[in-house]
C-alpha cells in the first residue's frame, strides 16, 4: 500500500501542476479551472498550478470580508468552505497523505537524508492552532487598510510551499521581479531553508506543527465518513504503530486517539499492524454493525 499511496502522491502532484507552457508574459494561469479548490497545500501562484489553494483562498475571504460587508455585498466563501467541509466530511485528513505535494516534498527530505533522526516535540503540535486562527482568520479579517481590506498573512509571511512552488520559480521565470526582491522574499527564503533542514530530522514537521489546512481537515477526524478503529483486545504491543507513524500518532498506549487531528490517514499501522488491530470503517458500516449490537442485545434479553 506504500508504494500505491507514493504513486496517488506523485500523481496528485502533476495533476495539480500540469501546466508545462509557462512563458514570461503568462507566468500564472488564471483559467476557469483556477475556480477548483485542490485537496492539499499547493501555491495558487505557482506557475504550472492550474487549481487554486483552499488556504490561500479562505485568507482571501477572510481579508475581503470587511470591505465587501460595508459596500453590501456580503462574501462568505461558502463554496471555499464548503469544498474543504466535503473532503473533511468524507475522508477527514487523507488529503495530507495522499494528495498534497508539499506532503511529497516532505517525505523525499526525509528519506534521502542519511543523517541522525531526532524526536519530534510532542508540545509544537499545538502551534497548528496558533497559525490557524491567527493568521488565517484573525489577521486577514481585523488588520485591514484604511478600505478595509486585509492581507493573506500566512502566504505572504510564512508559507514555504508558496516560496518553493511561486517564489523561486517566478523569479526564475521573470527578470524583472528579480530586480526588485527584497527583505520580504530572503525572510521567506531563511524560512524555507530552516524547513528543509528541520525535514531531515523530523518527518512532516510542517504537517505535525504548522500546517493550518491540515489541522482544519483532521478536525474532521473523528466524525468522517472514513475513520480509523482500533481494537486493543487483538493488539500484540509491538509498538509497530507508533514508530511507522509519520505524525506520531500513539494509539496503542492510549495516549492519543487513533482518529486524532494528528493522523493523516497514511493508512500504514492499517497495513503493517502484526495483530490486525488496526481497521478502516465507513459510517455505513458502522451503523449495521451498531444495529446488529442492537438486535442482539434484544434477543438475548427476550
Amino acid at each position: 500500500m506504500e508504494r500505491f499511496r507514493r504513486f496517488i502522491q506523485l500523481i496528485s502532484a502533476f495533476v495539480a501542476n500540469c501546466r508545462l507552457w509557462i512563458t514570461p508574459s503568462s507566468p500564472i494561469y488564471t483559467g476557469p479551472l483556477k475556480h477548483i479548490c485542490f485537496p492539499g497545500l499547493n501555491c495558487y501562484s505557482c506557475p504550472a498550478a492550474i487549481t487554486s489553494c483552499p488556504l490561500g483562498a479562505l485568507q482571501n475571504v477572510m481579508a475581503s470580508m470587511k470591505m465587501n460587508l460595508h459596500v453590501g455585498q456580503p462574501n462568505l466563501g461558502l463554496y471555499i468552505i464548503g469544498s474543504i467541509g466535503m473532503m473533511g466530511a468524507l475522508v477527514g485528513r487523507l488529503p495530507c497523505a495522499w494528495f498534497c505535494p508539499f506532503g511529497l516534498f516532505q517525505d523525499i527530505l526525509f528519506k534521502l537524508t542519511r543523517i541522525p533522526k531526532l524526536p519530534f516535540w510532542r508540545p509544537l503540535a499545538y502551534a497548528r492552532y496558533i497559525f490557524l486562527f491567527l493568521f488565517i482568520l484573525i489577521l486577514p479579517l481585523f488588520v485591514t487598510d484604511a478600505a478595509g481590506f486585509g492581507q493573506t498573512w500566512f502566504c505572504k509571511y510564512i508559507c514555504p510551499a508558496g516560496t518553493l512552488e511561486a517564489g523561486l520559480p517566478l523569479i526564475a521565470i521573470d527578470s524583472g521581479l528579480r530586480s526588485i526582491v527584497g527583505a520580504l522574499f530572503f525572510s521567506k527564503l531563511t524560512l524555507l531553508i530552516l524547513l528543509v533542514l528541520w525535514c531531515t530530522v523530523n518527518l512532516r514537521p510542517f504537517c505535525r506543527a504548522i500546517c493550518p489546512l491540515g489541522l482544519i481537515f483532521g478536525l474532521f477526524n473523528r466524525i468522517s465518513w472514513l475513520r480509523l478503529k482500533f481494537n486493543g483486545d487483538v493488539c500484540v504491543e509491538c509498538k509497530a504503530c507508533e514508530l511507522i507513524c509519520p505524525t506520531g500518532v500513539s494509539f496503542a498506549d492510549g495516549r492519543d486517539d487513533i482518529n486524532s487531528t494528528k493522523c493523516i490517514r497514511c493508512m500504514r499501522c492499517f497495513n503493517l499492524c502484526p495483530g490486525g488491530a488496526v481497521s478502516v470503517e465507513f459510517s455505513r458500516t458502522r451503523k449495521k454493525e451498531e444495529s446488529l449490537e442492537n438486535c442482539t442485545c434484544h434477543q438475548k434479553q427476550g
